[in-house]
């Protein structure tokens, strides 16, 4: 009886129906939308998060670089020396200086007690560098007298005699090129863990877990094809040849070093032994983060802790401003429309209800309880929510459809300032952005998308069922309140 009197109701008052199902489906399309766009924001400010500190990795410690005024690290400058010889000029001369960038360096052994606290599932450090090379030649000069031809005896260059009284050197110098790109010492023994798994290898192969010594290296994509490396070539770094073995791609567009070697090589490149410069760690459970953060600023003197939820402050750019909507302004919007949803189902099926007087004043005179009439009304009401749910998440879908097919671009700009104070700026912990970066802002393009899940959709119709149940409140109270009397007076 409650089915077959359903369906007739349904049938008879279609555009009633239709009315209260299209209301509830506006609001939760829109929620769909919302959390859909809140969703893509989310995996693309994780995209841009990792080309920083890598895949994996939940937090990083490190150790601020002290001032000479404290009395700390003084930052290593770069002095070159080249031999100003007489004989041979115009031979080319090069030398290199290795840098330990960004952070105070912290000692082997610091990774290992990091490792040791309550919450830490695995610990490796790196040891982020910048090499400096310069290479070029001098040329001499010629002596040339007053009022004669120039000489080659006389030598204005490097080495050369003193000119005597009546004459000048003409020509001569030096032509030398500054090259600079960044190295990173990786432990090779933890692939799973650090900056370059933000990388994917495109041609040849990442370490082996035995090559923590080996004269290998693994080339940023970008950095092969400036320098047109290919797998198998070698390049030399201070004097010493490493074979390249892969190349890697960043995901998110920017690599985090130029050069990737094994740790124990890049400490001996840097006179650096036994040192790191950044801890990548792995906690147990991505729960107990700020926890673990804690253990370790407690246990750890001195170092900084910087966890993905802190790096994520320094995300700025159309990306930031877009999340801020998505999350406020459109969760705002979201709620407002699904209550005036709510309400106007309510209403509207509290209005039916007054138009039905007499159809369930003459019920209630034929046998039906108050709770049966009710339960009659909320069954109604609640097939006008799921007719609401069917017709809202079809748009929903096709709103979020949508976004991905014309997916926007966002930028997202890492400000410079982040890394210096300790926060999690890519293995050098320099400016965000990796070892070598420059100290401007880096900007970081990533496309958006509107992924839509389960979790969505579960929402989405148990939203349905609530603005059905919410409406259906309303008429069935209403309908608990007629008394047969009053309602067959209305009877002509």
């Amino acid at each position: 009886m409650f089915f077959t009197y359903l369906r007739r109701e349904l049938r008879r008052r279609r555009k009633a129906a239709l009315v209260v199902a299209s209301g509830l489906a506006l609001g939760i399309a829109l929620v769909i939308v919302v959390s859909s766009v809140s969703s893509g924001m989310g995996k693309a400010q994780e995209k841009v998060l990792q080309s920083l500190y890598g895949l994996g990795t939940d937090m990083t410690v490190t150790k601020a670089m002290e001032t000479s005024e404290e009395g700390g690290e003084r930052p290593e400058r770069p002095r070159f020396s080249f031999d100003a010889r007489a004989e041979g000029s115009g031979e080319e001369q090069s030398t290199d200086h290795v840098l330990v960038q960004g952070f105070q360096s912290l000692a082997d052994s610091t990774v290992d007690k990091v490792g040791e606290q309550s919450g830490v599932a695995d610990a490796v450090g790196g040891l982020s560098l910048q090499v400096v090379k310069v290479s070029g030649e001098f040329t001499r000069g010629r002596f040339q007298q007053d009022g004669q031809g120039g000489q080659d005896g006389g030598q204005g260059g490097p080495g050369g005699a003193e000119p005597s009284e009546g004459g000048r050197v003409q020509g001569g110098g030096a032509d030398f090129d500054v090259n600079s790109y960044s190295v990173y010492g990786t432990d090779v023994t933890e692939p799973e863990l650090g900056p370059l798994t933000s990388s994917r290898i495109t041609d040849g192969r990442t370490f082996k877990a035995s090559e923590t010594d080996a004269k290998v290296a693994v080339v940023d994509s970008a950095h092969a094809k400036e320098k047109e490396l290919e797998t198998g070539d070698t390049v030399t770094v201070k004097g010493t040849k490493f074979k390249i073995i892969g190349i890697a791609t960043a995901e998110s567009g920017d690599a985090a070093a130029d050069l990737y070697l094994p740790l124990k090589q890049a400490q001996t490149l840097a006179d650096a032994k036994d040192k790191v410069t950044t801890i990548y760690v792995r906690a147990t459970d991505s729960q107990q983060i700020d926890s673990v953060k804690s253990a370790i600023q407690k246990n750890v003197s001195g170092t900084t802790v910087t966890t993905s939820a802190d790096l994520a402050d320094t995300v700025s750019g159309s990306l930031s401003t877009a999340s801020s909507l998505a999350t406020g302004v459109g969760t705002w919007l979201s709620v407002a429309v699904l209550v005036t949803a709510f309400l106007v189902a309510g209403l509207l099926t509290s209005s039916a209800v007054s138009r039905r007087v007499r159809e369930f004043g003459t019920l209630k005179a034929l046998g039906w309880n108050s709770g049966r009439v009710t339960g009659q009304v909320v069954g109604e009401a609640v097939v006008h929510g799921l007719m609401g749910g069917v017709l809202g998440i079809a748009l929903g879908l096709a709103g979020a459809y949508a976004v991905t097919a014309i997916s926007p671009t966002l930028q997202a700009e890492l400000g410079g300032g982040a890394g210096g104070s300790g926060g999690m700026g890519g293995p050098g912990g320099g400016p965000v952005g990796g070892p070598g970066r420059e100290a401007a802002a880096k900007t970081l393009e990533v496309a958006l998308t509107a992924p839509v899940g389960l979790t969505t959709v579960a929402l989405a119709v148990g939203l349905a069922v609530a603005g059905g149940l919410v409406a259906g409140a309303f008429g069935g109270w209403r309908a608990s309140r007629l008394r047969p009397a009053d309602a067959l007076r209305r009877v002509a």
